[in-house]
């Protein structure tokens, strides 16, 4: 299919639908699982996005940019605080903030008392494990496959604090959630003061069971600090059910916020025990203690409010269902073909919306350059942590016959 054709067939998809609450109220009563194949409501949504036709982007996992109505708010979100000026940081911010805040915590299934925004994973995790009192000789647990940002703040602290940092390696495709729990078992000794754990490993897509991890690792008095960069707004859940310490995501990831968003959640006994990394004046079990900002873009603290209203308006079950069919839609028409080699678990339930492949004789680098040049599609090389190959992170304006044209082009430098 060429791209005039393409055009021309989703023209045809859309005609007469438009996505919204109507629409939906014409698909209430059909399943998430079923839905996830209905291309023409997927069209619908696709229509809410302005694309690039230059291009099929299938790196949505660095950061998915806003659909137009949501990059409208956005915008006017900009020229209301720029209107107002200082009078508007100095008497209305803070009350707008809570009420995101609020929002928030409420889509995350906590309380705003351990919820706080912030720029970005990096700096949630970060400022939990700068905040811990790290003496001589502890140890955190963590994996090499973890994301580079947090590990290099691990590094940092054993040279500062003299504590000591445990890697493991996580099965590519275990068998087994114990396979994984065992994994970081195995690394936990008495000295063990944190263990760090992704949701989703962003280099494969692999969904950890954090559940059974958390509680293998309270079973031994260890907390446990997850990574959610990518699960966040992408898989169905709260965040207490995990029962996890601290979780730390960004927001212009799955959820679609403006550059520049992230949350960090604290157990609320967990709060007093870890120091801010700048001095405030609010109490020690108070979490806003770790939130001292200064003056920041505000205005992109206000549009998340916009993007918590667009994905609810598809439905966390609905999305998530789509994003794990549009992955398998592809990875399964390549998995185990001459040359392929898949990152990613085969089990339906250890992958969502990404997943990693790669060429056997290609590099990484090579893979996403010819994909691009020759392809016009655009992924991300991942060489490292025993990972060879590009991450696909397709979204919710994806398509099928996008995806088509990704598994011919995979199958045609593959041959």
């Amino acid at each position: 299919m060429n791209k005039r054709e393409f055009l021309r067939t989703m023209g045809g998809v859309t005609a007469g639908l438009a996505f919204g609450p109507e629409l939906l109220a014409q698909y209430a009563a059909v399943p998430a699982a079923q839905l996830a194949e209905d291309e023409p409501f997927w069209a619908a949504v696709r229509t809410k996005f302005r694309l690039n036709p230059d291009y099929i982007n299938l790196e949505n996992g660095y950061y998915c940019f806003q659909p137009e109505e949501l990059l409208d708010g956005f915008i006017g979100h900009v020229r209301h605080v720029n209107l107002l000026g200082s009078r508007y940081m100095r008497t209305v911010k803070d009350q707008d903030k809570l009420r995101v805040r609020t929002r928030l915590a409420e889509f995350a299934g906590c309380s705003p008392a351990e919820l706080i925004i912030t720029r970005n994973t990096t700096e949630s995790l970060d400022t939990v494990i700068a905040g811990f009192d790290w003496k001589p000789g502890d140890e955190a647990v963590m994996a090499n496959q973890d994301y580079g940002a947090m590990l290099g703040q691990f590094k940092l602290m054993a040279r500062r604090h003299g504590m000591v940092n445990r890697l493991v390696d996580v099965p590519l495709d275990p068998k087994s959630d114990d396979e994984v729990v065992q994994c970081y078992a195995n690394a936990i000794t008495p000295k063990t003061r944190l263990l760090m754990i992704c949701h989703m490993i962003n280099i494969t897509g692999h969904v950890l069971p954090v559940q059974k991890i958390c509680d293998m690792a309270h079973a031994r008095g260890v907390p446990v600090m997850v990574d959610g960069a990518h699960a966040f707004a992408h898989l169905e859940f709260k965040i207490p059910d995990l029962h996890c310490d601290y979780y730390g995501a960004s927001l212009h990831k799955w959820l679609s916020v403006p550059l520049g968003a992230g949350l960090l959640y604290v157990k609320k006994e967990r709060i007093a025990a870890l120091w801010p990394l700048y001095g405030d004046p609010a109490p020690d079990d108070d979490i806003t203690k770790l939130n001292h900002t200064g003056t920041h873009p505000c205005h992109t603290d206000l549009a998340i409010e916009n993007a918590l209203a667009f994905h609810t308006l598809i439905g966390s079950a609905r999305k998530e269902a789509r994003l794990r069919y549009l992955q398998r839609y592809w990875s399964d028409r390549v998995r185990g073909q001459p040359r392929v080699v898949m990152n990613t678990p085969a089990d339906l339930a250890r992958s969502c919306a990404i997943a990693n492949v790669g060429i056997d004789g290609v590099t990484p680098s090579e893979l996403m350059q010819t994909l691009f040049d020759r392809h016009r599609i655009w992924t991300v090389a991942i060489d490292g942590a025993g990972v060879r190959g590009v991450r696909v992170t397709p979204q919710v304006y994806t398509t099928t016959a996008e995806l088509d044209a990704f598994v011919k082009a995979l199958r045609t430098i593959a041959s």
